[in-house]
């Protein structure tokens, strides 16, 4: 965790006490004394520092911060990801990673390839999100949640959603394996926004590799190794941000 964060609401005339694992962190991992300095952000909100005021160390722990916020630009990373639905412990983990790495909103949507079961698992039907979106944040040090936008069939997707936001983006593409196209034939740094599409475990079928053509998605390769969802997630995310460098 390398920022404390909490809800505006959390928050009263510059003051908050903290009494959960935010607590226990600053005691137990930073061994934070009083009068010490600790990065702080509230989610979708501006990011600054607290200073420790005080605390008690044995359980129950608290800490008392006063705050001062500094930077209150929140930008939106230049990144929405489509994802097909991954499995339910696959899922969490990249929802942290992305946070982390930065992506303006998730798309999670249905595919051929995806078992009818992970769209029942609790962290999709209870909207369960919110803790491992936090566990990006905190790593990152960023406030801003990305959001989450659940479609459980693929045609109205691709045929009728996108059209209606695919102007957000000057360039879409979707992770093809095989595909003679790469990643830096079509994303370079004044490409603006970019929609990047990952397919489940054995990939996109034709058909949905068809839609997305027509939607004006381009298909392409990260090389010939053909790698787990998480994986090529991350690797994905990783070239497109350099060349938008």
């Amino acid at each position: 965790m390398n920022i404390i964060l909490a809800e505006s609401d959390e928050i009263t005339d510059k003051l908050i006490r903290l009494i959960d694992y935010r607590a226990e962190h600053i005691i137990k991992v930073l061994r934070s004394q009083v009068g010490d300095m600790v990065r702080f952000g509230i989610i979708s909100g501006g990011r600054g520092q607290a200073e420790i005021i005080d605390l008690k160390k044995k359980y129950p722990f608290f800490v008392d911060l006063s705050i001062e916020i500094s930077d209150l630009q929140v930008t939106v990373p230049p990144v929405d990801l489509i994802l097909a639905l991954p499995r339910p412990i696959m899922l969490k983990r990249i929802l942290s990673q992305v946070t982390a790495l930065g992506v303006g909103t998730i798309h999670l949507v249905n595919a051929n390839r995806v078992e009818k079961s992970f769209w029942e698992a609790s962290i999709v039907a209870e909207n369960r999100f919110r803790p491992y979106l936090l566990q990006g944040l905190e790593q990152a040090v960023d406030t801003r949640l990305p959001r989450i936008s659940l479609h459980r069939r693929f045609k109205p997707f691709i045929e009728d959603f996108f059209p209606t936001i695919k102007d957000r983006c000057q360039v879409s593409i979707i992770a093809h394996p095989g595909s003679q196209s790469t990643l830096q034939q079509n994303v370079e740094r004044e490409s603006g926004r970019v929609a990047l599409a990952v397919g489940p475990e054995g990939g996109w079928v034709d058909y949905e590799v068809g839609k997305f053509r027509e939607q004006g998605f381009i298909d392409c390769s990260i090389g010939k190794r053909i790698l787990k969802v998480d994986t090529a997630v991350t690797a994905l995310h990783a070239r497109i941000s350099l060349l938008l460098e």
